[in-house]
Order: C-alpha cells, then sequence, then structure tokens
C-alpha cells in the first residue's frame, strides 16, 4: 500500500546500486523517464472499469449513470474514479480510514486530481476531500463507503475490507453489482451474501489484473527500448480485460446463462497454468 513512483524509484536505484548494472526490466510503475510506461498508475483502475464495463454488457446493462461508491483514495481509486467518470458514470462516494466524503453530484476533475494530493501527503484522511470542496463533499467519519446507496460497489483499498454487514447494507441500499479492485477486498461471508442475493459479483484475481498486465507491458517496451504512445497501451489493456471476462464465461457460465465469476476466474487461471505444464512435458 501507498507505493508509487518516487518509492519504486528508491527501490530501483538502490537495486542498480547493490547489482552494479541496469535493467529496466527488474522492477515495473517506474517513472517515465527512466524506463517506465505510460498508463502505469492507472492501470489498476483502468482495467477494472473495463472488466465491470464488459461485466454489464453481458448482463445487458451499461455503465452510463450508475451511481458508484469507491473505498480508498490511492493509486488504484483514483484510477478507478478517473475512467468511471469517463465512461458516464457517477462516483457518489470514496472513503478514508477516518470515514466516507459522500458526493451526491458525483466527483469532479478537480476532485479527481486532489485525491493525489490527498495520497501524497500521507495525512491519510478522506475528510480533507470535505475541507477542500465544501458543499460538494460530505464527510461522515467512522463510515464506510458502502453506507451511501449506490448501483456498483468498488472496494480499492485493501484486503478483507468489506465484510458480511456491508454486504447486507449495500444489498438493503439496492447495489447490485461489486466487483473487487483491491486484492481480495471482500471477506468470504460478504462475498457468499452477495451470491445468494442476486448481485453480481466478480473477484480481484480477474478485476484488477489491468495492473499487473500494464506491468508486462512495461516490460515489453524495455525489453524493446521503445515507448508506446498512451492509445497504443490502452488499448491493449482493453484486449488483456475483454480477454480475462471472457475467460471467466467461458468457465464460470450456469446452466441458466448467468455466470460465477469466482468459479469462472479460478478455473480460468488454473486451466492456464495446467495447460502450460502438460505443453512443457513437466506433468
Amino acid at each position: 500500500m501507498g507505493v508509487g513512483s518516487r518509492e519504486i524509484g528508491y527501490l530501483y536505484g538502490m537495486y542498480t546500486k547493490l547489482a552494479r548494472q541496469y535493467s529496466t526490466g527488474v522492477i515495473t510503475g517506474k517513472g517515465l523517464n527512466w524506463g517506465g510506461s505510460i498508463l502505469r498508475p492507472e492501470a489498476t483502475g483502468y482495467g477494472a472499469l473495463y472488466f465491470t464495463q464488459n461485466l454489464l454488457a453481458r448482463a445487458g446493462r451499461q455503465i452510463e449513470g450508475c451511481r458508484i461508491a469507491v473505498s480508498g483514495f490511492g493509486n488504484v481509486a483514483w484510477g478507478a474514479c478517473r475512467k468511471a467518470k469517463q465512461l458516464g458514470a457517477k462516483v457518489v462516494a470514496i472513503s478514508g480510514p477516518d470515514g466516507v466524503c459522500e458526493i451526491p453530484d458525483g466527483i469532479t476533475d478537480e476532485m479527481i486530481d486532489y485525491m493525489l494530493v490527498m495520497r501524497a501527503s500521507n495525512r491519510n484522511r478522506v475528510e480533507d476531500m470535505a475541507d477542500r470542496f465544501p458543499g460538494q463533499a460530505k464527510f461522515t467519519a467512522g463510515r464506510k463507503a458502502w453506507s451511501v446507496k449506490c448501483d456498483i460497489a468498488l472496494p480499492c483499498a485493501f484486503q478483507n475490507e468489506l465484510d458480511e454487514n456491508d454486504a447486507r447494507e449495500l444489498v438493503a441500499n439496492g447495489t447490485w453489482c461489486c466487483c473487487e479492485v483491491s486484492n481480495m477486498g471482500c471477506q468470504p461471508a460478504a462475498i457468499h451474501y452477495f451470491q445468494q442475493n442476486g448481485v453480481y459479483f466478480a473477484p480481484g484475481k480477474a478485476v484488477n489484473a489491468g495492473g499487473v498486465a500494464t506491468s508486462g507491458l512495461e516490460m515489453t517496451q524495455n525489453a524493446s527500448h521503445i515507448s508506446w504512445g498512451e492509445k497504443e497501451v490502452d488499448d491493449r489493456l482493453h484486449f488483456i480485460m475483454k480477454s480475462i471476462h471472457e475467460a471467466c464465461v467461458k468457465y464460470g457460465e450456469r446452466p441458466d446463462g448467468s455466470v460465477d465469476y469466482v468459479k469462472g476466474a479460478n478455473i480460468a487461471g488454473f486451466m492456464k497454468v495446467a495447460n502450460a505444464m502438460l505443453e512443457q512435458g513437466t506433468i
């Protein structure tokens, strides 16, 4: 948590000092001046929204106009908010350790930019958003993003952040989709409650793969000694997230046509490794 290009720069600088060699592919998330890829900071959040968009499209829904609640205000939440707004959704809540900021009219570009200032301050206070934008953001201490009525919940902060009580509150407030952006952000009981109540749920191992995938794209650029433009990186990220969604559907589709994305993601991951091992004669 809390790792950006500055921290990666320190890690990479020390690596080159100790190893006495320059190898740009060793660490990803690098600065653009020394081997980084454009869109890498946004990639996890962007990819999550692309996956969500594919999920909704298959369900016959659109993301435009949807109310979204987001936990956290770091790189992942920032990227998710930015892409959600670009796709026509309305982010109505962001949260932090101190509470939640409700944004009834939806987050603005200026607010999204300010999320980076909040993160860099190391104050770890989402209340700063309400202080900076009085009248637009309302802060409530001790509450989570899930206390705000929304259509889609996007856990973007840390592991096990959303428990069964949160899931119950979301369902009671009319939430019909939850895409896990943080690693294992939802506790098992919360996942089961979502599934039992007809909420579209997709796990982090699929939803947040855009960040790791773009790290792979960064390594590809390093190996080729080239730098791609934003459109090329974004197009490749689109394709990757669409392919991941298709794999989840392939292995998770139920007889009635609905999709168990948890099952689909687990089996898709297993089959990719298992088939590679069989093809190489390792088992």
